[in-house]
């Protein structure tokens, strides 16, 4: 009987280990599941923002779940609760207002499962509680985002270049954290401008909101031009892209082409069309590989490659690009449109392998200037240089010997041959 009672003692222990370890096998199995909440994946920034995840997580053998909520507060936090249901290990997400990240992050916390922000960051002054949240959270591992003054002022600088004196604002909804940040930099470009120019002063009109929808981008665009008839120009904050769209078509419906001109951000697909005919002045984007970093700390999160700290996050700036002419977006196009992404994907699984201070430093451009409108060289990012896909032969260092390959832009000449060989040192 004790032979027989040690017999099934055995039995049970090994079938527990045997199941134990058929756990522990299929948990290092299962692939990594990381969600993205987003304003649209189908819109023109949203789809683009789609074509670099999916290139991404096909890369790296990651599942995917996506949850379009429309900027809309309460289906921003609503699909973080959806992707925790989903069983998501993490999430990328791009909020509409910094309140919202309070019960995201909250969501996140109780399911185990990390987050990062793409196109936002938390305004420590603004949300001091939700910044409070995401430094302390264990699984809120950062933000990847733009300087949205500095692109304000840029281009309300580049009106006041061109000559425009009265500027209507078109944002999209009320309170969203990036909106804000722009109109900051509205107004900043504004007092800057009137300083210089005591005498030929602009002057920018109060925000009135259009959605993010083609439909309510018009009408809003419509609503603000037959309010203030003398506008000669109006910003369309951005959205998405939709929202622009609209606008446009208001604009050219009004038979005001050329003397209503739009400024904008988000990259349109005919946005060279828009600025030959007149209808845009200028628009700046190129930032659509943004969320591909987001996407690159979670999975590195998720992985155990970066530990997340309690008593702050992660955080990376990534630049935009700046064009008011169709020569500007011809060198623009030349290298950043088409069916071909920024990234290769044995770039993506090298960038995936990085340390976050070798990840951060591919995000920044090899030079840039925020202040001037930039032909197609001031932003191009540092892997595109190491691709030598935007470059040419330095004469100034091929007649030293001391470059080994195309160093210098095919835009402008100018050198980057420091750049590229401290990056490879």
């Amino acid at each position: 009987m004790k032979t027989m009672k040690k017999a099934l003692a055995l039995i049970i222990v090994l079938t527990l280990m045997l199941s134990l370890s058929a756990t522990s096998f299929a948990a290092k199995d299962d692939p990594i599941k990381i969600g993205i909440s987003i304003w649209s994946s189908t819109d023109t920034l949203g789809s683009e923002v789609k074509r670099m995840i999916d290139a991404a997580a096909e890369t790296l053998g990651v599942e995917t779940t996506w949850v379009d909520q429309a900027h809309i507060s309460e289906q921003v936090t609503a699909s973080a609760e959806t992707l925790a249901l989903a069983d998501c290990d993490g999430i990328i997400i791009c909020n509409s207002a910094s309140a919202e990240m309070g019960s995201v992050i909250k969501t996140c916390d109780e399911n185990e499962m990390y987050v990062a922000q793409f196109f936002r960051v938390i305004d420590p002054e603004a949300n001091p509680d939700e910044y409070k949240m995401a430094c302390e959270s264990p699984y809120y591992v950062g933000a990847v985002h733009e300087s949205e003054v500095d692109n304000g002022k840029t281009l309300v600088t580049i009106l006041g270049q061109q000559g425009h004196r009265k500027i209507g604002l078109e944002g999209w909804e009320p309170g969203d954290a990036t909106f804000l940040g722009r109109w900051e930099g509205y107004k900043a470009g504004v007092e800057a401008w009137n300083e210089e120019h005591p005498d030929d002063k602009l002057e920018l009109l109060e925000p009135q909101y259009g959605g993010t929808t083609t439909d309510t981008g018009r009408k809003t665009a419509e609503a603000i031009i037959q309010a203030n008839p003398d506008i000669d120009s109006l910003i369309v904050a951005g959205g998405g892209g939709d929202v622009l769209v609209g606008a446009n078509a208001a604009i050219e419906a009004l038979g005001l082409v050329g003397k209503v001109q739009t400024v904008s951000t988000d990259f349109l697909p005919d946005l060279d069309v828009k600025l030959e005919n007149g209808t845009m002045a200028a628009e700046s984007g190129g930032h659509y590989a943004d969320p591909f970093f987001a996407f690159l700390l979670v999975y590195n999160a998720i992985k155990g490659n970066y530990e997340v700290p309690t008593d702050g996050f992660y955080e990376m700036l990534f630049p935009y690009m700046f064009v008011d002419s169709p020569e500007s977006y011809a060198n623009y196009a030349q290298y950043f449109t088409g069916t071909e992404l920024p990234y290769y994907s044995d770039e993506i699984a090298e960038l995936a392998d990085m340390d976050f201070d070798a990840l951060k430093k591919t995000s920044s451009p090899a030079t840039q200037n925020n202040h001037k409108v930039l032909e197609g060289c001031g932003s191009l990012t540092r892997t595109l240089f190491l691709r030598r896909e935007v470059a040419k032969p330095c004469r100034k260092h091929l007649r030293s010997g001391r470059a080994p390959g195309p160093m210098a832009c095919v835009c402008c000449s100018r050198c980057f041959c420091s750049s590229i060989l401290s990056s490879k040192s």
